[in-house]
């Protein structure tokens, strides 16, 4: 079934929040109203030699309908038209290769995730007790015999008196999902927080699927764009839960911009993904094996 129009709308604001997110500084709001947004590309972060700005423009029927329009603003001095072509074939080929094979995600009901939500806030916020909950049902086998992951916990993010701080833990279990959140509860602080947001995604390989699953706890979508964001990123194996305290001082969209940095930026640490600089680093070396193997040739 073809996506609405407010669909689009919304899968686009979770795209640029995430790649807000993503990118920091680096990425700028040209004109809101008209969609167009501006990426800035460097080689390097400390002292870059090359610097591109990407424009994008998003049209009505972005995601699902049309593609997005892009213009470089900047240009290397050089021939760029042969790359462009052979990264898109690169892309498409992966593409057809995979499409046989493409995990399928399994996500529980709206439903359901409020039922999860309450579950694991019934010490702290009285719930209808005779509700079922889903990921009990899911883990409702003894899990005492099951390891609890380690749990990792990240730098926090202050914006007029209302506090971010994101939790990490890997997981590769529902059972272990439920572990973690029922041990971070036991600490009276992230238990007190107005808003636990989380979200996980598990590869099953035997199955080649994705199990995934969110939880808002009150703050509208955000659960959902966690989620969104860490599908961009492609991360897996990986239970994420940001805590929100509420400082009395409405914030607006700017929640979830923090929602999504402390998010991204607890994954970097962990090494879940890796930081700006290093992906530079990572590109600079292709370059360079790319160059190396082509003067091999010319021999």
């Amino acid at each position: 079934m073809a996506a609405s129009d407010t669909e689009r709308a919304q899968q686009q604001i979770d795209e640029i929040e995430a790649l807000s997110s993503i990118y920091g500084d680096d990425w700028c709001v040209v004109d809101e109203d008209e969609k167009i947004y501006c990426i800035k590309i460097s080689d390097c972060l400390d002292q870059p030699k090359w610097t591109l700005c990407l424009q994008v423009i998003l049209p009505p029927g972005y995601p699902t309908a049309e593609p997005p329009i892009y213009q470089l603003k900047q240009n290397l001095g050089e021939s760029i038209l042969y790359l462009w072509v052979e990264k898109i074939r690169e892309v498409l080929v992966e593409k057809a290769q995979s499409s046989d094979s493409e995990p399928d995600i399994k996500k529980s009901t709206e439903e359901v995730d409020e039922d999860d939500g309450d579950d694991f806030l019934l010490d702290y916020q009285p719930t209808q007790e005779d509700q079922t909950k889903m990921l009990n049902y899911m883990t409702s086998e003894s899990h005492e015999d099951e390891e609890l992951p380690p749990i990792h916990h990240g730098n926090p993010i202050t914006d007029r008196r209302s506090t971010f701080q994101a939790h990490l833990a890997p997981v590769v279990t529902t059972r272990q999902v439920k572990r973690v959140l029922e041990k971070l509860y036991e600490n009276k602080k992230i238990a007190s927080a107005t808003h636990n947001i989380y979200a996980y995604r598990i590869y099953c390989e035997d199955k080649q699927t994705f199990l995934q699953d969110c939880e808002d706890d009150g703050e509208t979508a955000a659960g959902g764009r966690l989620l969104h964001l860490m599908q961009i990123l492609n991360v897996h194996n990986v239970l994420v839960v940001v805590s929100r305290w509420y400082g009395g001082i409405l914030l607006g969209p700017d929640r979830f911009k923090h929602i999504n940095s402390c998010a991204r930026n607890v994954l970097v640490e962990h090494d879940y993904l890796p930081s700006t600089e290093e992906s530079s680093r990572q590109v600079g070396k292709s370059k360079k094996i790319r160059k190396d193997n082509k003067k091999k040739t010319e021999h």
